[in-house]
């Protein structure tokens, strides 16, 4: 049985469509900006938290849009599983890496991936924001 990991991830969607990746110092996958969520947070305050630890953004939890909780093997941490609470955000404000976060890209909903990607993000979050972004308004 692996162990569990319980985070809160942000598919953070800019003005253009576009979305936000990040990669972790000292590792190669590509994913969702977020983290763990402390036993004393609810996943809404994680994400906020996280968000502002890792990329400088200050968001309103309540503009966060829960997509559902999804599951894959963790990226960094053999043996693991993350249990990702995953938020919709929208923002405009720039983003500044900070704290372990080594590299951002931004990826476009049609763009081909030339990047390592975590399995949560390969299997669950990109296949989803594409749908999101595809469905009619």
């Amino acid at each position: 049985m692996p162990d569990i990991i319980r985070i809160a991830a942000a598919l953070l969607i800019d003005g253009q469509g576009r979305t936000l990746l990040v990669r972790k110092r000292g590792t190669q996958a590509f994913m969702q900006p977020g983290g763990k969520i402390d036993a004393t947070e609810t996943p809404a305050q994680a994400l906020v938290r996280e968000l502002h630890e890792e990329l400088g953004l200050r968001i309103d939890p309540a503009g966060a849009r829960h997509l559902g909780q999804f599951s894959a093997p963790a990226a960094n941490e053999p043996g693991c599983e993350v249990h990702a609470e995953l938020f919709r955000v929208d923002t405009c404000d720039a983003v500044n890496p900070a704290a372990e976060i080594e590299e951002v890209i931004w990826l476009e909903p049609g763009q081909p991936v030339v990047v390592q990607l975590a399995p949560l993000t390969r299997d669950w979050v990109l296949p989803l924001y594409r749908k999101v972004l595809s469905a009619p308004r």
